[in-house]
């Protein structure tokens, strides 16, 4: 095993749009368990209750599974060692990226800034149509990794001058420990927490993590139950209790809808959907509907059309919420752009994921004062 340094690491990741073909560097001498060429941090996980006769209960996700001794939990990231619970994924990203913000997507977080991105393998559902499934529906023995602390993480996000470090491409909640740690060394050291999420989480477990990170992107997956047990192998209530959860614990929260042709794009979930964030979370939340594009397991459908998704923004703008935007469509696409409530003035100008335009001045419309929902500074 051939070990590099600090500076060639950040040659290979710099502004890299692409994921990190990281092949098991080790960065410093860990205390680790090396399984033949993979290189896990074995630390005791969180949330959990030990059982009789060395087995455990998992109360992180609301699969809650229960789990014997030499076994995994349904994520596969978590072994059940004599009776004591581990987190295979601490420090050991697969995926280490630099974005901009408005790739997560957020758009009133920070609008323009960069984040340091990081991911392991590993999630609690199954989405058909994953788009990185690749990393989501393996363990960590089957991804290149890199050993990757906290500390770490932080400070290659200082030196890539990134505002914020984000949780994303797999699912988080898996890899909830190195999230969780992380997010106290940034905070430490003045830098932002994002987190990408399904949302597919406990409720003791998503309180204790907003007293540690900045905003929640949920992806939620559509508003129907069916649509969660036969396409994700989830379910849905638990997930909106999540999102009710994060506004109440005021951490800035933005929702992200993936239309599926066919499966939860009918006019009457676009209305309960958005009619259900007007009620429970208010109409400052930002509401995005994303166009899908076939591929994992879901190569048959075709790609959303947008006449589709712009039947789902004007039904929500209809029900009273103010920020509704369009997602994977073409960037000119004045869906894309933020626009004042008031008065009804452009604000901020995207291209793709780019700021080409910004007219919120601390916090307020340039024009009318008016104040805009969001973290800006």
């Amino acid at each position: 095993m051939r070990r590099i340094s600090r500076r060639e690491f950040l040659k290979l990741s710099s502004l890299c749009p692409l994921a990190l073909g990281l092949t098991r560097y080790a960065f410093g001498k860990p205390s680790d368990l090396i399984d033949g060429e993979h290189i896990f941090v074995v630390k005791e996980a969180m949330f959990y209750e030990k059982l009789p006769d060395k087995r455990i209960k998992c109360v992180l996700c609301p699969r809650e599974c229960v789990i014997g001794d030499r076994e995994r939990g349904w994520c596969g990231v978590r072994e059940n060692r004599d009776g004591i619970y581990y987190t295979l994924a601490y420090a050991n990203p697969c995926a280490v990226h630099v974005d901009p913000i408005e790739k997560k997507p957020f758009y009133h977080f920070l609008p323009g800034s960069l984040a340091f991105s990081i991911s392991t393998a590993g999630c609690n559902l199954n989405c058909k149509y994953c788009q990185n499934w690749q990393i989501s529906q393996r363990r960590p023995e089957q991804t290149d990794n890199v050993y990757l602390p906290p500390e770490k993480v932080v400070s290659l996000a200082k030196q890539t001058g990134c505002k914020s470090i984000a949780y994303t491409y797999a699912e988080p909640t898996v890899f909830y420990e190195y999230m969780f740690d992380t997010s106290v060394a940034a905070r430490k050291s003045g830098i932002r927490n994002v987190v990408v999420s399904a949302g597919f989480i406990n409720r003791e477990p998503v309180k204790k993590l907003c007293e540690v990170v900045d905003a929640i992107k949920i992806d939620l997956k559509a508003f129907r139950d069916k649509f969660y047990r036969e396409i994700c192998r989830g379910e849905l209530k638990p997930v909106l209790e999540a999102i009710k959860t994060i506004k109440s614990q005021g951490v800035w929260l933005e929702i992200v809808v993936l239309v599926v042709p066919t499966l939860n794009d009918s006019p009457q979930e676009f209305h309960d959907l958005a009619s259900w964030v007007m009620d429970e979370l208010g109409p400052d939340v930002p509401l995005h509907f994303s166009r899908f594009y076939p591929m994992y397991q879901l190569k048959s459908l075709s790609p959303t059309p947008l006449s589709t998704l712009e039947r789902a923004r004007e039904e929500a703008l209809k029900v009273g919420l103010k920020y509704v935007y369009l997602g994977n469509i073409n960037p000119m696409h004045e869906a894309n752009n933020t626009f004042c409530p008031n008065c009804g003035r452009m604000l901020i100008r995207r291209l793709r994921f780019y700021v080409v335009q910004n007219d919120i001045v601390n916090g307020k419309c340039k024009y009318c004062g008016y104040e805009i929902a969001g973290v800006w500074a």
